[in-house]
């Protein structure tokens, strides 16, 4: 669809409510030719009133959505911007909706983080019923996602009061799997391919942890929780797991850590000695992540692993005694149904992990079921699949804890992180809700740096693949030196 602008270029506010609309639209930054489907986004503003106007036309018809407010002089340039983001959306949802008929459960809600929004207005001051209010009437967002937000509003306030000003979590990205499952988008490589590579990365990346544990006991900083990622950690051998980790620990000062989460992932990269080694270093929460317990769906995906090796390797992780299990489930997958979806679940809710997380399939540019155009569930199917979650996990007395949204999501629907009271995983609600900062080490990962006084997020990027960070350690230092000027300059 082309979009044209005018008084604006909001293009990513634009462009993710075109996609919760028409999904298999894609953003044409062209003027439209006679019979051509647009929509035109104007944006005004008066003496007195902001007002936005979108005329849709789509497929022979055509429709119109304004949205006004008042002109608030008092707002700074960041809240002004958040404004006119708003007025654009709402008015795009105005006359998307009056043209299909229809409306997506998120209303004009696009953001990343609806949970956050519902947090801030709870900060602001606003009761439970008067923000879910503002959700219902101001942004048409359906019941059940007004609760799942609420709900994880509520842990990210829980969250929140219990951290310190130099408080922040640690990341560290093995960008290493056993293969490329059909719906990655993680820059990640096989070890089939690059297998050479994991040493020499060990190598700079027990450097890069040298550098950043003494830049942060010079910055007077403490690490709250520490999540190791990928790719799939456990793609490491027992060996190279255990010289990473005591180096680690010995690096930095984790007396104040409250988690310590290493992503087992797949499977088939899971085993007792490898296991051993996360408990000995401390690990308190691990991820073991089937995604579908369908042979066929796992085959369709890229995994090699059976439905068998996901049970085993479940049942060996909750005998060693860690304290949490999290297993991932994808809602939306190639070859799925909602009765497979179905049937996954209520097996994952058999194995004993107390924290489930399910996220919507998201079609990502540069994974292969979008190349390979690989036959996925409906909207429809995948409404299915996530009500079903919904009802069985609230069931079985898990809650929503944290969310997220992503782009090109299958029904422009969410992923939910679930658990049982007790069991939440900080990392989780620090990232999401962006409460604190996050030093990320590696390749292919990004370090988000948080001042929640002044309302300031910065961002720096790392290198994407593991040979260039290899041999690039000047981006290394930069991005450790960015971290430490951030950090300083809060005082």
């Amino acid at each position: 669809m082309k979009l044209i602008f005018r008084g604006h270029d909001d293009r990513y506010a634009l462009e993710q409510s075109l996609l919760a609309f028409f999904p298999e639209e894609r953003p044409v930054y062209e003027t439209p030719l006679p019979g051509d489907d647009y929509a035109e986004v104007t944006w005004s503003q008066g003496q007195a009133y902001l007002t936005a106007v979108t005329l849709l036309s789509y497929q022979g018809k055509t429709a119109r959505g304004v949205s006004r407010e008042r002109l608030d002089p008092a707002l700074d340039g960041y809240e002004a911007e958040r404004q006119r983001q708003k007025l654009l959306k709402l008015s795009f949802f105005k006359a998307a909706r009056e043209l299909t008929g229809q409306a997506p459960s998120w209303g004009a809600l696009t953001g990343i983080r609806p949970g956050k929004i519902a947090r801030t207005m709870l900060e602001q001051g606003m009761t439970e019923r008067q923000t879910d209010r503002v959700l219902r009437d101001t942004y048409f967002v359906s019941a059940e996602r007004r609760q799942l937000a609420l709900e994880t509003a509520r842990a990210g306030l829980k969250a929140k009061q219990e951290l310190k000003p130099e408080d922040i979590s640690l990341y560290v990205g093995i960008p290493f799997c056993p293969t490329r499952c059909a719906y990655c988008s993680f820059v990640s490589q096989s070890v089939e391919r690059s297998f050479h590579l994991m040493e020499p990365y060990l190598e700079v990346l027990m450097q890069e942890i040298t550098e950043a544990a003494r830049m942060v006991q010079e910055t007077g900083l403490r690490i709250k929780s520490f999540y190791m990622g990928g790719g799939t950690p456990t793609t490491l051998s027992a060996g190279q797991m255990d010289r990473l980790l005591t180096h680690l620990n010995r690096s930095f000062d984790l007396s104040g850590c409250k988690e310590y989460c290493i992503e087992a992932g797949r499977p088939d990269t899971i085993d007792r000695e490898k296991l051993q080694v996360l408990l000995d270093h401390g690990t308190d929460r691990i991820s073991v992540n089937p995604q579908s317990l369908e042979e066929h769906v796992l085959a369709a995906i890229g995994r090699r692993h059976s439905p068998h090796q996901i049970e085993e390797a479940m049942a060996l992780a909750t005998s060693m005694g860690f304290a949490h299990v999290n297993m991932d489930l994808i809602a939306g997958l190639p070859e799925d149904t909602p009765a497979g979806f179905r049937r996954t679940l209520d097996a994952c809710l058999t194995y004993g992990a107390d924290n489930i997380t399910v996220h919507t399939l998201s079609l990502k540019k540069g994974s292969r079921i979008l190349l390979e155009k690989l036959t996925i569930p409906s909207a429809e199917d995948v409404a299915q699949m996530l009500n079903y979650a919904n009802e069985a996990l609230r069931a079985a007395h898990f809650t929503p804890y944290y969310l997220y949204r992503q782009k090109y999501m299958s029904g422009s629907f969410e992923n939910v992180g679930w658990c049982i009271s007790g069991a939440e995983g900080l990392y989780n609600i620090y990232i999401m809700e962006e409460l604190h900062s996050i030093l990320s080490l590696g390749a292919g990962g990004s370090t988000k740096m948080v001042d929640p006084v002044r309302n300031r997020i910065e961002r720096v990027f790392h290198t994407k693949y593991p040979n260039e960070y290899i041999q690039r350690p000047e981006k290394i230092a930069e991005n450790l030196s960015a971290f430490r000027r951030f950090h300083e300059s809060m005082r």
